[in-house]
């Protein structure tokens, strides 16, 4: 299978390129140095250059807080480019996943999100997301909902809770936002296979949840992160307080609650692993040597 990804230098599309290649499929990756997805005549020329028979959007405009006096910036990138590429995939005929996220929802729910759940964003990024959402929508393409992304090298909360970590003794952490973890290569290889599946004509193009398995806490998150490090190197870090939303407030509200409902996309056979699982191989890249080696010395 043919594949392009957008945002072929970010997580996703990294971890695209890699079980792409995994998988025995030919991946054009591209991102801003290759393609301004601003531009309609660039979108549609390396469509026409690379035929793919598949295209993923792994590109989006993810700096959530900044969105709030970024509006256009946003726009253009999740809502504007996404209508330019479904239109240049309607002219070639080429089927494409839009990558969208758990922000579309307000967190009021309290059990997980099914796909079919009535959207409320409660930001800028949300609402850009949903924007690019309903585009993909009206034109036939599938949309694959995640949340709470890591990946080695990041950037992600996985990086940075590593960094504060090694730096300080006692760490704050926002204990009242659940949602899951997923691991940017598991996702991935299933958009990958939920790609192979729709070419085959085994998967209807419809909205899907993936995510990783076992929702948590960015506290939850944050302290398997800690414990994981602990296996490679000693930390400064020797205590995780939980606290609320409130005493860490941000420009952009998030959901308090985005769990999703990944029911839809495991009856096709794509079964999201547990979210540690990815977690313990980052954490292993990031800090070298197998697990359990001799501890590196304190940072």
């Amino acid at each position: 299978m043919k594949v392009l990804v957008t945002g072929g230098h970010g997580q996703l599309g990294r971890g695209v390129v890699a079980r792409g290649a995994a998988r025995g499929d030919a991946i054009v990756a591209l991102d801003v140095d290759t393609l301004d997805l601003r531009d309609p005549a660039q979108l549609a020329d390396q469509l026409a250059r690379h035929a793919p028979e598949l295209v993923i959007n792994a590109a989006a405009y993810t700096a959530v807080d900044r969105a709030e006096t970024a509006r256009d910036d946003a726009h253009a990138i999740n809502a504007a480019a996404v209508d330019h590429l479904a239109r240049a995939c309607a002219d070639r005929g080429t089927p494409w996943i839009q990558v969208s996220t758990d922000y579309v929802f307000d967190g009021a729910a309290r059990a997980p999100y099914r796909e079919d759940d009535p959207i409320a964003p409660l930001g800028v990024y949300g609402e850009t997301k949903a924007a690019g959402e309903a585009i993909a929508r009206a034109a036939g393409a599938t949309i694959v909902r995640t949340a709470w992304v890591f990946a080695t090298r990041g950037p992600s909360f996985v990086q940075t809770m590593l960094r504060l970590a090694a730096e300080r003794p006692v760490l704050r952490v926002v204990a009242d936002q659940h949602g899951c973890p997923t691991w940017a290569d598991d996702l991935a290889g299933a958009l990958l296979a939920l790609g192979a599946l729709g070419l085959r004509g085994a998967a209807p193009a419809t909205t899907y949840h993936y995510c990783g398995d076992g929702p948590t806490t960015w506290h939850g998150f944050a302290t398997a992160i800690v414990g994981e490090a602990r296996r490679y190197r000693s930390l400064a870090c020797d205590r995780i307080d939980a606290i609320a939303t409130a005493d860490y407030p941000t420009p952009a509200r998030r959901p308090a609650y985005s769990v999703l409902d990944t029911t839809r996309i495991r009856a096709l056979g794509i079964v999201p692993p547990a979210w540690q699982i990815g977690l313990a191989r980052v954490i292993a890249d990031e800090l070298g040597g197998p697990p359990g080696a001799p501890p590196t010395g304190a940072t």
